[in-house]
């Protein structure tokens, strides 16, 4: 057989597996997702899902929510407070434009969750219009401060508690985000400060999967 044989061999050979992968991911109807690419845009997996802790906590609409509820869909969960100077509003709308910019079907799968690590200030009114200014279909919750440390402890994501009689106080907190999947169990983190456009081309990856 002549060389030119046998390169048309192989790049028939390399055709047929291409043509092969093609037709299994098809009818597999999903392709896994590549956790080093995960890694490279600031999504950090979990090696085994956590649990999240039994706390109480209301929305922006006041009414009581179960962290069970946080299921269905993958959730991005950011720990600030709506007289946050800097990193909250930035973080807010990062994520209103990565928002904008997925695909219909990796948005229907993603909610984004602010918890407030200032509840004092914070009220369901105070919540609900400070989320309105970025996405009006962003989620808040309150709890008191013992209850919030507890669910930020159990995600990695602590914060230190401010002094409240202090006028114009600040908290000190994470930009990380927890990544809970759609059984709502915490399935990783997303490290700030990251890149929207890393994020717009990564989440479609994750959010197929279960």
């Amino acid at each position: 057989m002549s060389r030119t044989q046998k390169t048309v061999v192989v790049l028939v050979a390399l055709a047929a597996l291409i043509a092969g992968l093609i037709v299994n991911q098809a009818l597999n109807g999903k392709a896994r997702f590549n956790p080093e690419a995960l890694t490279a845009a600031g999504i950090i997996l979990l090696p085994q899902s956590r649990a999240l802790p039994e706390v109480g906590m209301t929305d922006q609409d006041g009414q009581p929510v179960n962290l069970a509820q946080l299921t269905g869909k993958w959730s991005l969960v950011f720990f600030g407070y709506t007289y946050c100077p800097d990193i909250c509003p930035t973080t807010l709308a990062q994520l209103r434009e990565v928002k904008r910019q997925l695909p219909e079907q990796a948005l229907e799968r993603l909610q984004v969750v602010l918890v407030s690590v200032d509840p004092e200030r914070d009220t369901a009114t105070q919540l609900k219009q400070y989320l309105a200014y970025f996405d009006k279909n962003f989620i808040g919750l309150r709890g008191s401060i013992g209850d919030t440390q507890t669910l930020a402890n159990a995600l990695s994501i602590p914060f230190i508690p401010a002094d409240t009689r202090k006028p114009g106080y600040t908290v000190d907190h994470s930009g990380n985000l927890a990544l809970i999947g759609p059984d709502g169990r915490q399935r990783g983190f997303v490290r700030a400060p990251f890149s929207t456009q890393k994020l717009v081309e990564r989440l479609p990856d994750l959010l197929e999967h279960d």
